[in-house]
């Protein structure tokens, strides 16, 4: 069994019944994106990202995010000391591999706007200093619906640079029993569960993913994805290039997560939901007949599918 197949197992044995979204979740940090869990709370958003954050063995703080929450909270501080009478720099939790930022929406948009030139280019610039970030890094951020009282809806640029949001849902019958009965992983948690990757394992799979197979013919699919978001009156405006580039690392990883050398029509379609699904705003003006979850399910129904 290789090491994604073990990773993925063993985050099985804690979230339970949720195979698809623990697969979603895993490929977007294989392809070294920043991932966004999205749902009601209690159904465990905070479970499968702090399960992703030990799980990848690699350094992790958690943060609460909350609407008293400063910038500074996440990024440090400078502290004047009068012994030696300077300032010294006190790094935040954001100087980490893996930063769970909990429930980033109940923060204001300027704590929120502290992680943007952190996600887009793994650096910091505090009082106009630069300072690097560990690598890799990677936020996994969870949020509760915005029709929650107490939220802050993110903008669309801090949106955009989530390579993948993740709705985990309900639990089925079977599921909700075995939780229910103290039968599914979360204690694990608690004692400390293996680690199962490293950094340096990690940077291997990410080279691997990088050179997994997209034909020109797939190209051609990804593209008219990107053409029809963007004439399709439904939707307020279209994909970016960025959400391309989005679509093609996201569906390597999910082949290279399925064993494979090269992307199927399936891949792309496996994970179109996730990577478009945050960046698409239905016209909410009473002519789309599409709801905002709906907008992936319209481009996979509109597109023609390449044989």
């Amino acid at each position: 069994m290789n090491t994604l197949q073990q990773i993925n197992e063993q985050l099985n044995t804690i979230i339970l019944g949720k195979e698809q979204q623990v697969k979603l979740a895993l490929t977007c940090l294989i392809a070294g994106g920043h991932l966004l869990i999205e749902d009601l709370p209690g159904l465990g958003k905070t479970t499968l990202a702090h399960s992703l954050a030990r799980t990848m063995g690699l350094s992790f703080q958690r943060v609460q995010f909350t609407s008293d929450l400063l910038p500074g909270d996440i990024l440090g501080v400078s502290i004047y000391q009068r012994e030696t009478q300077e300032f010294i720099f006190h790094p935040g939790p954001i100087f980490t591999q893996v930063l769970l930022s909990d429930e980033i929406n109940r923060a204001t948009p300027k704590a929120q706007s502290a992680l943007l030139e952190a996600m887009e280019e793994g650096q910091v610039t505090i009082e106009g200093e630069t300072r690097p970030l560990p690598k890799p890094f990677f936020v996994i951020a969870t949020q509760n619906p915005s029709s929650q009282t107490g939220t802050f809806p993110l903008p669309e640029s801090q949106l955009d640079r989530f390579l993948m949001r993740v709705h985990i849902g309900y639990p089925s019958h079977s599921a909700e029993r075995e939780i229910l009965l103290g039968n599914d992983g979360r204690h694990k948690l608690m004692a400390g569960i293996e680690s199962l990757l490293e950094a340096e394992k990690l940077e291997e799979i990410q080279q691997a993913v990088a050179k997994v197979h997209l034909s020109d013919t797939l190209i051609d699919y990804i593209q008219a994805i990107l053409s029809y978001s963007r004439n399709c009156s439904d939707f307020v405006h279209g994909l970016s290039p960025r959400a391309g580039l989005a679509l093609v690392s996201a569906s390597k990883a999910w082949a290279l997560l399925h064993e494979r050398t090269h992307v199927l029509p399936e891949d792309v379609q496996a994970i179109l939901p996730s990577v478009v699904g945050h960046r698409l705003f239905v016209v909410n003006d009473g002519r789309s007949n599409i709801s905002h979850k709906g907008a992936a399910e319209q481009i996979l129904v509109s597109v023609p599918v390449p044989v």
